[in-house]
């Protein structure tokens, strides 16, 4: 009966398609060459997000906020945005997202919850939040912002966000990323756009979170 039918795997679909041609793959190479290269880009653009550290200034209970800069706060503005995902592509939009950061001077708020939020989600796992760039603290040698992402039926994910901008990589990340012995892969550190009119500018930077499936 149709309702007993296993469903088509995203490889089966594509080949049903280049078979009545309602898919054109224009090259040289063989079809199957093709379809391969495709599910390849598919598996690294739902890559998961690297892990990293949790540190020892997690604090629970966070309020349910997306602005954790006040009014006449000083240090560079921050918008930290990105959508919560897993391993196939579905959006996460019932993920509960934690951050927490140091004010711009590196300084972490461990009576009150300053730089700290959960931070909420739409309908299509996208999410926002108005920040200051956080600074430089002795036990540390790169800025960041701690993430911790979780949702029903994944894997929870505590890893942190760098900024290509930070002074310590001298303008080359890629080769200078290891100077922070805490971070374990490149593509946490992820580029900073400045945005704004010149009496207005703020950072701006993107930061999808992939979770894995249990």
């Amino acid at each position: 009966m149709p309702g007993n039918r296993p469903a088509l795997t995203r490889r089966e679909i594509l080949e049903g398609c280049v078979a009545l041609g309602s898919v054109a793959i224009v090259s040289s190479s063989p079809a199957w060459a093709m379809l391969n290269a495709f599910e390849q880009r598919e598996t690294e653009h739902h890559r998961p997000t690297p892990p990293n550290e949790i540190g020892p200034f997690y604090k629970k209970n966070a309020p349910a906020t997306s602005v954790l800069r006040a009014p006449g706060d000083p240090g560079m503005p921050l918008t930290v945005s990105g959508q919560v995902f897993n391993t196939r592509g579905d959006e996460l939009s019932n993920a509960v997202l934690e951050v927490w950061q140091t004010d711009h001077l590196g300084h972490y708020d461990l009576d009150g919850y300053r730089y700290r939020a959960k931070v909420g989600l739409d309908s299509a796992a996208a999410y926002k939040f108005d920040s200051v760039m956080p600074g430089h603290y002795p036990d540390r040698v790169c800025q960041h912002v701690h993430f911790a992402v979780t949702a029903p039926g994944h894997k929870p994910l505590i890893t942190q966000l760098y900024f290509a901008t930070d002074p310590v990589f001298e303008g080359d990340p890629d080769h200078n990323f290891k100077r922070d012995p805490i971070i374990h892969s490149r593509e946490l550190v992820r580029p900073v756009m400045l945005v704004g009119d010149p009496h207005d500018i703020q950072a701006a930077v993107r930061f999808e979170l992939c979770l894995e499936i249990l």
